[in-house]
């Protein structure tokens, strides 16, 4: 049945059930956005804070639903009306008027992420990550003379989910990639043609399984009403996809390992040809398929890398020293890739901005310009 059309005896219904609110919710995401009959939203008020106690299998499932629809927006608003989003989401009531930048008419929290979801490919995982992707925002919140900050939301939202995820019945997998997406939902802002090969090739190896997702989140993340701007981050996600790509069809061609690596081996380790010199190169592929090591690297970076282990037998230890020293730290990137900033979770600074900013929805403020430019971005 329709909203408008629910009889008197919904009453009844409510009461056995509360579950039934979030199927309301449910009937209006998926049909035309159309709220019910006030008197329906007022009975959905008066029973909200059943909803606490029921069902988390249930409870997930019903909010599934209404996360599925086309005009889920409109419901996720009247959850808030009937005053079910505090109830269920108290991190995202609390997402609500929240402002993004002092003195400048601009959609709150709330207001953005009603639209992200909406926007969001319809895969449930993805939408419930919409759904959280920006709570972090609310202890984040600083104001400083250069405007309002937000340092480490992705990260600090992420930890929210972890506590609040125990209210739905998410089976492990499901929790992790909710979650990873939540931390990671700024990271495709970072990328820049200036970043090298190497740079997309670890993002491309950091983000594994979740990169279809991510860059789905990535554009339904966008909600500039300016159409340039929007169509210039789109072009910048899109780039991003068709370089990973790419690279991705280059490797699958070309061997892991430069040509040079065995002559460098017996060279650095002053060892002759022999059966050792090709198991130490498929030690050194094996590490690139677990991700240790990027493929096609310079040869002191896998020749320091076989010091570090102690792959070559019979090696004096300051002769290892020397040679690890100018292989450099394996870890760390090299100077010219950009803003990638890996994903170590102990780093809480891998933000678009300095600020912690979405470079578009939320941007910093210079601290001398003029605070009513429209187009001012940091």
């Amino acid at each position: 049945m329709s909203a408008e059309q629910m009889p008197d005896r919904m009453r009844g219904l409510v009461e056995a059930d509360p579950i039934v609110l979030l199927e309301i919710a449910g009937v209006i995401a998926n049909e035309a956005g159309r709220w019910p009959a006030d008197r329906i939203t007022e009975l959905a008020a008066e029973h909200a804070v059943r909803l606490a106690d029921a069902d988390k299998g249930r409870l997930r499932a019903a909010v599934e639903q209404m996360l599925m629809g086309r005009d889920v927006d409109a419901a996720l608003e009247w959850l808030r009306v009937t005053r079910i989003l505090p109830v269920l989401f108290p991190e995202l009531a609390a997402t609500v008027d929240l402002v993004q930048e002092p003195g400048r008419q601009h959609k709150d929290v709330w207001a953005h992420t009603k639209q992200v979801v909406r926007q969001t490919v319809r895969r449930p995982l993805v939408r419930w990550a919409a759904l959280f992707h920006d709570i972090g925002k609310v202890p984040t919140r600083t104001f400083t003379d250069e405007g309002v900050h937000f340092h480490g939301h992705a990260e600090v939202g992420a930890r929210m989910f972890d506590r609040m995820s125990g209210r739905f019945a998410f089976a492990r997998d499901e929790r992790h990639t909710i979650r990873f997406l939540v931390r990671h939902h700024l990271r495709t802002n970072q990328y820049s043609d200036q970043w090298t090969d190497s740079a997309v090739r670890r993002f491309h190896r950091e983000m594994a399984a979740y990169m279809t997702d991510l860059l789905d989140l990535s554009r339904a993340d966008i909600t500039s009403k300016r159409p340039g701007r929007r169509k210039a981050l789109l072009e910048q996600i899109s780039a991003l996809a068709d370089r990973v790509d790419r690279l991705a069809e280059e490797d699958a061609k070309l061997p892991p390992l430069p040509g040079g690596v065995g002559n460098a081996i017996m060279t650095t380790f002053e060892i002759p040809p022999s059966r050792l010199i090709g198991d130490l190169k498929r030690a050194l592929e094996q590490a690139i398929d677990r991700g240790e090591l990027e493929p096609r690297r310079e040869d002191a970076y896998y020749v320091a890398y076989l010091a570090r282990h102690g792959l070559v037998p019979d090696v004096a230890p300051d002769k290892l020293a020397a040679i690890i020293e100018a292989g450099g730290d394996l870890t760390a990137p090299p100077d010219d890739e950009g803003p990638h900033t890996g994903v170590d979770p102990d780093d809480p600074s891998p933000g678009v901005l300095a600020c912690g900013h979405d470079p578009e929805n939320d941007p910093c403020v210079h601290r001398d310009a003029d605070p009513d430019d429209p187009d001012l971005r940091r």
